[in-house]
């Protein structure tokens, strides 16, 4: 009888074909991989927070051809050791302070290899996994202070999370309309207006463009002194949009900006959205879990009664890329608006609850997010949620201190969440906005911090957020010595 070669066990051929491999080759990989992960955290932080990549590196990796034979299983480690982790972001050094980019943690990193191993998917069929994504989602609700009812799903972020809240937004405000197909569908379709603060995160205005509003009907609210949405000048521009014969149908708020860590104030919007029927959708991508924390929970008055909620774990709590969620206190409305069938997917739900692609536009999804986040929450519980990010507050309070208290230094005003902005004093020579710009592209050069700039009330300026459990205050120290460092560049030589 002829077998093919694909049709032999193990034991008939000799070592599995890929991509298979022997019990034994797997477990000598496995271990020398968990050996080189507990080594490379271990000593991140004697190693530059980031690198320049050469060109011949970055040419090699985008151009490097498929061999016809096959390699070892063993070259995957000494790739990833020889080629991408010597030019990292540089978010798990503690001297990153550039964008909201948490580092690695422990629990995310095993959890992800053991959700790899079981590889199931959280869209369809019956598996602990999705059932487990319903646990966490729940968890991340209480902690938010949403209500019992709140369901909701992972993402791969904030961006695929308010895309997913702004459709939607869309599909209960027309629907309720009796405009969700049709001619009526086209009509109101086209006269929707979205409102959201000038401080926004650019995934707010790319999610509407996303679901077919045009930039001329999405309005950018004007900001307080403070960064945070101005419910009068929202009312003012939602009421010109209602005598023009627009449909307001959603207003964004934002808990956590990305410039400053404002807080946007909840219960004016919401007020607003329920007169004139509006959907309310929170942006927490940074800031959503602040109700857990007491010193800024009054800031979350009136969380519980908005529509929608971002959030972020993998911005707040060190779980792995790839984990954000979209947390919906009536989550009839996620499956009205994403819930189709098909006849290669049926199902005998019976009293089960429908499957998670329903309340999504994903049908594959990992369940790493999900063992990611419930291994993470479970290490830290819920008092260490509160404690990390309380860690991260009390580190902004000390780097905003040391920043006003140094007389090269100028500290500007931000939100409660942790973050820092500041200036150089005085500064000599060019554009104070090119200068700053120059300063941070300085800095990262050198590679022993890591921070940014942003726009903040029309200049440019410098921006260290504090997101990394490994951050400590010779960190702080060695920022500010970095940035002084760098700005000593542009100085003038001083006389002897």
């Amino acid at each position: 009888m002829t077998h093919l070669l694909s049709d032999l066990a193990p034991s008939e051929y000799g070592e599995p074909l890929p991509p298979g491999a022997s019990p034994k080759v797997l477990r000598d990989e496995l271990a020398a991989a968990a050996e080189w992960v507990s080594q490379y955290l271990s000593e991140l932080t004697g190693e530059p927070v980031s690198r320049p990549m050469p060109a011949t590196q970055r040419d090699r990796l985008r151009e490097a051809p498929l061999g016809r034979d096959g390699v070892e299983l063993g070259r995957v480690l000494d790739f990833v050791r020889d080629e991408i982790a010597p030019f990292p972001t540089g978010n798990g050094h503690p001297a990153f302070f550039a964008w909201v980019n948490s580092p690695p943690a422990p629990a995310g990193v095993i959890a992800e290899l053991l959700g790899c191993a079981v590889n199931a998917t959280c869209g369809m069929g019956d598996n602990a996994l999705m059932e487990l994504e319903r646990g966490t989602v729940r968890m991340l609700a209480g902690l938010a202070a949403l209500p019992d009812t709140t369901s909701g799903v992972l993402t791969s972020g904030g961006s695929m999370a308010n895309l997913l809240a702004l459709a939607t937004a869309r599909t209960w405000f027309l629907t309720r309309r009796g405009s969700g197909d049709g001619p009526a569908y086209d009509r109101d379709h086209a006269r929707l207006t979205l409102y959201y603060s000038a401080q926004a995160h650019m995934s707010v205005a790319k999610a509407a463009s996303c679901i077919g509003l045009p930039a001329h009907r999405l309005r950018p609210v004007p900001a307080d002194e403070h960064d945070r949405l101005d419910p009068a000048a929202l009312r003012a521009a939602v009421t010109a949009d209602l005598d023009a014969g627009l449909l307001p149908f959603c207003t964004v708020t934002t808990l956590g900006t990305t410039a400053t860590g404002a807080v946007d104030p909840l219960e004016p919007v919401t007020e607003l959205c329920r007169r004139t029927g509006m959907w309310h959708h929170a942006d927490g991508a940074w800031g959503g879990l602040g109700a857990a924390v007491p010193a800024l929970a009054p800031l979350y008055r009136g969380v519980g009664a908005v529509d929608s909620l971002t959030v972020d774990p993998h911005k707040t709590l060190s779980v792995p890329v790839g984990c954000g969620a979209l947390l919906v206190p009536q989550p009839e409305h996620l499956h009205t608006a994403f819930a189709h069938r098909a006849s290669y997917l049926t199902a005998d739900e019976g009293d089960a609850l429908p499957w998670l692609s329903h309340a999504t536009i994903e049908l594959t999804r990992p369940g790493t997010r999900a063992l990611a986040l419930w291994a993470t929450l479970n290490h830290l519980g819920r008092d260490g949620v509160t404690g990390l990010i309380e860690h991260y507050l009390t580190l902004a309070d000390q780097l905003r201190r040391r920043i006003a208290a140094h007389p090269r230094l100028e500290l500007l005003p931000s939100g409660p969440w942790p973050v820092a902005c500041f200036r150089i004093t005085h500064p000599v020579g060019e554009d104070p906005d090119e200068l700053h710009a120059r300063i941070a592209q300085r800095v990262q050069a050198r590679g022993r911090a890591y921070l940014a700039t942003v726009a903040a009330h029309e200049r440019t300026v410098l921006r260290a957020c504090l997101c990394n459990y490994r951050t400590t205050t010779d960190d702080l120290d060695l920022l500010i010595g970095e940035v002084l460092h760098a700005a000593d560049a542009d100085e003038p030589p001083r006389p002897r």
